[in-house]
């Protein structure tokens, strides 16, 4: 491995920084599509020039942008995405009024073993994959019901507050017709038979706000990570609280423990140690800033309940910033490096596991997803 590749989307267009496995300077190129809102940016595990970027606006729609020169260049691709082989953009998704509408995809995952397959979620909150880089897309309409039986918890789904959006998609890389998606405000769930069915996996989840607090479905779930060694052990960030499920999503518990906060949105797990998870929490969910204006990540090497303050090059004091879902992402190298950026337009590394940060960049558009390539 010679290095990494940072993927970043903001409010205002694309970034790709990439540097040597020394992550100490860094080369910034962009803006790409300079002035759309950039919800999701991720390259290809299995060919390391392909990057999909989600690229949308209140006035023109959803426009799907692919590189296959990692970053350099950068083509249109298939923008219809279809509802049971019916095509259609930016419009109800079967062509009638009702509530399910197609306005935007929040997260891009591409296969972990197939250079042509992606899979989209999207809001309002729905599946697609595509099998041909792209180009043409299909809804595993088993997740919003189509007669297995989901089709009784989906009309109880309710939109978040940044929509009724499928943010967060993950393959089992040991058993590729297993996939967990996250919906807010719906919770979390999981197919088994690469997304004809699927079941909810809420089971310990508390949320005040519903009328059911332990409801099966309606829960706020914000983020969703696993370590590829140990894929049935799930870490989730939740409207509030930090949860860990060991049964591949049937039970979870809480592993908050000695966070001055476990609100927040993003949570993502050290790639070669499973349990040592970060966060990135936030005040409350009226107050989207840091606690005290002191921008900080929280680390546990014990996946959950001990959690240890990693500040060293954040800002300690006036920082009103928040951490977005898609946010922060690891590499691969020998010596893990984190990043995470910022709605203030900082994207910061830690070279170190996070002992240590420095901002890569400084002032970009507010940052909506960040994610790693180790090239």
């Amino acid at each position: 491995m010679s290095g990494v590749r940072v993927l970043v989307g903001t409010k205002k267009g694309a970034f790709v920084f990439e540097s040597d496995a020394k992550r100490a300077a860094w080369d910034v190129k962009g803006p790409f599509f300079a002035g759309w809102e950039i919800y999701h940016v991720k390259g290809s595990p299995v060919n390391p020039d392909r990057i999909y970027a989600s690229q949308s606006s209140g006035w023109s729609g959803q426009v799907m942008q692919r590189s296959d020169d990692g970053g350099k260049t950068w083509s249109v691709v298939g923008n219809k995405f279809a509802y049971d082989g019916v095509p259609g953009t930016h419009q109800w998704y079967d062509g009638t009024p009702h509530p399910w509408e197609f306005k935007r995809v929040w997260h891009l995952e591409p296969s972990l073993t197939e250079a042509e397959t992606v899979f989209a979620g999207v809001e309002d909150a729905a599946l697609f994959k595509s099998m041909d880089g792209g180009t043409s897309w299909v809804e595993l309409s088993g997740l919003r019901g189509e007669g297995n039986g989901t089709d009784t918890l989906a009309p109880k789904w309710q939109p978040g507050a940044g929509g009724m959006c499928l943010h967060t998609i993950i393959i089992d890389p040991t058993n590729a017709d297993r996939m967990y998606i996250a919906i807010s405000a719906a919770g979390a769930f999981r197919t088994d038979d690469g997304g004809k069915n699927w079941k909810p996996i809420n089971k310990g989840l508390v949320s005040d706000f519903m009328p059911d607090p332990t409801g099966e479905v309606g829960h706020c779930v914000h983020h969703v990570a696993i370590h590829p060694s140990r894929p049935e052990t799930l870490f989730m960030q939740k409207h509030w609280h930090i949860m860990r499920s060991d049964n591949a999503g049937d039970e979870w518990k809480k592993v908050s423990g000695n966070l001055p906060t476990d609100f927040g949105f993003v949570i993502d797990v050290h790639a070669h140690e499973p349990e040592t998870i970060f966060v990135a929490p936030i005040k409350s969910d009226a107050e989207h800033f840091p606690l005290d204006g002191k921008l900080r990540v929280y680390r546990s090497k014990t996946g959950g309940n001990e959690w240890e303050e990693m500040s060293k090059g954040l800002p300690d004091r006036n920082c009103y910033v928040n951490v977005l879902r898609d946010a922060m992402a690891v590499d691969k190298l020998d010596e893990c490096g984190v990043y995470f950026g910022t709605t203030g337009g900082q994207v910061y590394a830690s070279a170190d596991g996070g002992e240590s940060w420095n901002a890569i960049v400084h002032d970009l558009p507010a940052v909506l997803s960040v994610e790693v390539q180790t090239l």
